[in-house]
């Protein structure tokens, strides 16, 4: 088993084919046959099935492409961490965050990244919290923002802030940031919840749970972007936290409230893997993170969320 062969496997599965794979990789089309059918014969499994829609990867032949593309990856990175110019930090950091915190922070990390760490290669991620944590035990991420995580015997997790989730209501409700809903009154309107299991759903029915008071839930949905758009087409409220519909209440298009009776809030968390050497890339880009998420707080672009001080955890003091 060597590079190359893990190379073809990756390629063909991505495009399907094998001349398609054999242009990317710069070969000739036999050359790639070659590789998969001597690993095939390694092996003694098939890998891909031949079907009319192309080469289509076996139940073995996922596995392996799952690995492979991962031991690539590690290969790309460590190559582009040994060969850095002199005192230059340089690597891949691939960094999780939330959907509801990617049109925040994702540019201005970027730009933050390239003009003092131009060696940094940043790959960014965006998802739901349950995602983005699967992603970081699976060794896809090598940070990310999480909420509602204390560290574990395999995580580190770092406090940043808390931030009240609100009431959203289409605009001609009326829901004022200086005037919040009672929990009840809330519930009292149609509403249109995350999914049940879904962390932030969670937090809603906890609440719902202390408030004693029953919901009348409409539809559920894992998108945020979908909940808005429900909500706008008048199907009912929702509950989001402040960062995800800013904008939308700026443009007069939404409407929302803090909750109350009883609060809600969730808490934004960094998390890094407590295994293995952190790389100096990914401090630096810890450290930025950080630094975006204070700042965002601190000019008020980050709707009624508070910071919260702690120690770095192992591998970012």
């Amino acid at each position: 088993m060597d590079v190359k062969q893990l190379k073809a496997i990756v390629t063909v599965a991505e495009v399907g084919s094998v001349t398609r794979a054999a242009e990317l990789l710069h070969l000739v089309q036999p050359a790639v046959t070659r590789q998969i059918r001597t690993l095939e014969q390694e092996l003694g499994v098939e890998l891909f099935e031949r079907t009319g829609q192309g080469m289509r990867p076996t139940g073995a032949g996922a596995i392996m492409v799952d690995r492979a593309r991962r031991a690539l990856n590690e290969l790309e990175r460590a190559r582009a961490e040994v060969q850095p110019a002199p005192g230059e930090v340089a690597g891949i950091v691939t960094v999780g965050l939330l959907e509801s915190t990617s049109d925040l922070l994702a540019e201005p990390l970027v730009t933050a990244i390239a003009r003092d760490h131009p060696g940094i290669e940043l790959r960014l991620m965006t998802a739901y919290s349950g995602h983005l944590q699967q992603w970081l035990d699976d060794g896809d991420l090598d940070l990310t923002l999480l909420y509602n995580l204390s560290s574990t015997p395999s995580l580190n997790a770092l406090p940043l802030a808390r931030e009240r989730l609100w009431a959203v209501a289409p605009a001609p409700a009326g829901l004022r940031a200086d005037r919040s809903v009672p929990f009840t009154e809330a519930a009292g309107h149609p509403l249109v919840m995350p999914t049940s299991g879904h962390a932030l759903r969670s937090l809603i029915d906890a609440a719902a749970a202390r408030a004693e008071s029953a919901m009348n839930v409409v539809a559920q949905t894992n998108s945020m972007h979908v909940q808005k758009r429900l909500v706008l087409a008048g199907h009912g409220w929702t509950v989001l936290p402040g960062i995800g519909i800013a904008e939308d209440v700026a443009r007069g298009t939404l409407s929302a409230a803090p909750l109350s009776e009883p609060d809600v809030w969730r808490s934004i968390v960094l998390v890094t893997p407590r295994a293995g050497r952190t790389p100096p890339g990914v401090e630096v880009v810890a450290r930025e993170l950080i630094h975006q998420v204070n700042s965002a707080v601190i000019r008020g672009s980050w709707p009624s969320a508070r910071l919260r001080g702690a120690e770095a955890p192992a591998g970012l003091e």
